[in-house]
């Protein structure tokens, strides 16, 4: 089953596959690079958007994903990839300045894992949500995801004070972690075939999936800051052409096998792996002076390994270009495009010191995990459907998706000057 397919009906409520991971999602404010901020924050206020027109019946076929069976990308399936290549450029950034704080490299690994396994169980629980059978569960739906939320906000909310309490607060997390074990002992749902079934592992969700990007591409960089000096970069670009080697591979079906595995021991994606991968090299070049220390050769790497990365694509073209079947030229043709996003952010944030315009990005950018999460308090509670854009069609449409874009916007700004936050 793909992970990616945005048109499966999980259940008679529709719930958007977020188009789509926040790694972004994952660290909130992990540098003083204020070109990865804004990125970060425009691609959260665009996949709210996104989400909510796919709601929308009538409008161009550019507006929405393609379909599984059509050879091409729209605007719409660039949204995913942005977060997954954004959680890339954090990882180096937040690992290095965990290091820095002289953290052991065994506490930053098991963040890593305690990061990433937090991860795929908020994805599980969004995608399994909307499938809560009510007679064999004992709650509804909508109670189910409503304790679910609870739940998740007790986890990992921040609020103020939460360091002058902190037995208080680990209290509160350890109720949330409890919540979230019980609703998962209770789940059931019913199969195609009739048959009642636990917790569905054939769907990661969004989070889930960057979840398990995250592990892998964490997990090579540290190795490398830990045991590989000299070379250190030759591995980290040799692992981004190994991903993209197996992705390749598994679209041509070299690598079949896989898929006849359990869907809980195959959660891993070389496709989406190779986009976060690039994020991290990206930032290498980019956001740090490692490789490139001066603009001039920040821009001629970016520039040229833009263009390699855009030929590989090119020649990789008879294997497809489909998000839904993570396609390497899709993943290639992604990295290439927000290598010079950045780029471009880059000169104008933090060369330029152009910001101002920005500030509005800076709102979902600085809390990224809440944004994600506001919208789906409508999605999956019944009673709050009203403020989505489903059932619409037309321009209609379209200006309540882009209204529900800006109430989520509000509402996470009047959080922020509270200083709630929900990170991992």
């Amino acid at each position: 089953m793909d992970h990616h397919d945005t048109n499966a009906a999980m259940s008679d409520r529709r719930v958007p596959k977020v188009a789509n991971d926040f790694a972004a999602l994952t660290s909130a404010k992990s540098s003083r690079v204020e070109s990865i901020d804004i990125f970060r924050g425009l691609n959260v206020l665009l996949m709210i958007f996104v989400d909510n027109l796919g709601f929308v019946t009538g409008l161009a076929w550019w507006t929405y994903h393609m379909p599984r069976e059509g050879n091409g990308m729209t605007y719409v399936d660039m949204v995913f990839p942005a977060f997954l290549f954004l959680m890339g450029m954090s990882i180096s950034l937040s690992i290095r300045s965990r290091i820095a704080k002289g953290q052991t490299f065994s506490k930053i690994g098991m963040h890593v894992v305690v990061r990433s396994l937090s991860l795929v169980a908020l994805g599980l629980f969004i995608a399994n949500a909307p499938q809560v059978d009510a007679r064999h569960t004992g709650i509804s739906e909508a109670w189910w995801a409503t304790i679910g939320f609870i739940a998740i906000g007790l986890c990992w909310i921040h609020l103020p004070g939460s360091n002058r309490h902190p037995k208080i607060f680990l209290s509160l997390k350890y109720c949330g972690f409890a919540l979230l074990l019980g609703l998962a002992l209770i789940f059931r749902r019913m199969t195609p075939e009739g048959k009642i079934a636990w917790l569905d592992f054939s769907d990661w969700e969004i989070l889930g999936l960057l979840g398990w990007a995250y592990l892998s591409v964490a997990a090579i960089y540290l190795f490398c800051e830990r045991f590989v000096s000299k070379s250190r970069i030759t591995v980290l670009f040799s692992a981004l052409g190994a991903f993209i080697a197996i992705n390749a591979l598994s679209v041509a079906g070299r690598l079949s096998w896989i898929h006849s595995l359990p869907p809980y021991l195959q959660p891993f994606e070389a496709g989406l792996s190779s986009l976060t991968m690039a994020g991290l090299l990206a930032s290498l070049f980019i956001a740090d002076n490692e490789i490139a220390a001066t603009l001039q050769k920040k821009v001629l790497w970016a520039v040229g390994s833009s263009a390699i990365l855009f030929g590989a694509g090119w020649a990789l073209r008879p294997l497809g270009i489909s998000k839904i079947r993570d396609t390497p030229t899709w993943c290639l043709y992604c990295m290439s495009a927000n290598i010079l996003v950045v780029l471009m952010l880059y000169w104008i944030a933090d060369v330029r010191g152009w910001r101002r315009w920005a500030r509005f990005a800076t709102v979902p950018g600085s809390n990224p995990l809440l944004s994600y999460f506001l919208p789906y308090l409508a999605y999956l509670i019944p009673k709050l459907d009203f403020l989505t854009a489903d059932g619409t069609a037309g321009w209609p449409g379209v200006a309540k998706s882009i209204s529900f874009t800006g109430l989520i916007l509000l509402v996470v700004a009047l959080l922020n000057r509270s200083k709630i936050t929900l990170t991992i």
